[in-house]
């Protein structure tokens, strides 16, 4: 079976973003107010064949993990889509590294 992935890459909370710090300074000079926090991070979009959701995410995860983001100051989220219904399985807090989230409604 084939999955949509898309993998959003941000930086670990405590990382310097002087790129969104940036945009964020140039809000209110550009007539937006009430904007804050802002951060810049990057989007992958791929598909991944795979015979089983488990094997999707195993994949995605690591692409993610070896290639996609440095794991010591970003983080990665990885969704794949085409599912039913929504797993959300948090790599993270389970000792590894991407959080990863299925989402069955593509977004």
């Amino acid at each position: 079976m084939r999955y949509d992935v898309l993998v959003e890459v941000r930086l670990r909370p405590g990382i310097a973003d002087p790129e969104g710090a940036t945009i964020e300074r140039a809000l209110p000079a550009l007539g937006f107010s009430g904007v804050d926090e802002v951060s810049v991070g990057k989007a992958f979009r791929f598909r991944v064949d795979a015979a089983s959701v488990d094997d999707a995410t195993s994949v995605a995860g690591e692409l993610a993990d070896r290639l996609l983001a440095n794991p010591v100051i970003e983080v990665a989220r990885v969704s794949v889509t085409g599912l039913s219904p929504p797993v959300v399985l948090d790599a993270a807090a389970a000792g590894s590294s991407p959080p990863v989230v299925l989402d069955a409604a593509g977004s």
